[in-house]
């Protein structure tokens, strides 16, 4: 017999912003609700990343519900954000003119999230 799954992942590949930044923001939601979550990118974060977040998050409701064939009748409490992984994407290489004739490399880095969202076992 098989055994069904209930994680869900969604994923946001090439997001011009740098992994590092895009860290600070995974860290602050990793293992909340999803709900808890969404409230704290709504208000508590100024950044730019958190728009990125909140569209990705938005997904895995919807992805949630397509799976399992609900509009959200599972308590909302029990929903929470099992892994967050934010890799490096692939790095635009340009040249910045100095003097001399000369030129220095910049790195334009992007970066490849991919979150799973599980629900917990009840108590």
């Amino acid at each position: 017999m098989k055994q069904e799954t209930s994680v869900v992942s969604a994923s946001l590949n090439g997001v011009r912003n740098s992994p590092r930044k895009m860290r600070l923001i995974a860290n602050l939601i990793r293992n909340q609700e999803i709900y808890r979550a969404l409230d704290l990118l709504n208000y508590s974060s100024k950044k730019r990343v958190s728009f990125f977040f909140k569209k990705l998050l938005l997904s895995l409701l919807s992805n949630w519900k397509n799976k399992h064939n609900q509009f959200y009748s599972e308590k909302k409490e029990f929903l929470y954000i099992k892994e967050i992984r934010v890799n490096q994407g692939k790095t635009l290489k340009r040249l910045r003119p100095v003097p001399q004739g000369k030129g220095h490399r910049i790195r334009k880095r992007s970066s490849n999230i991919t979150v799973f969202l599980d629900k917990k076992k009840e108590t």
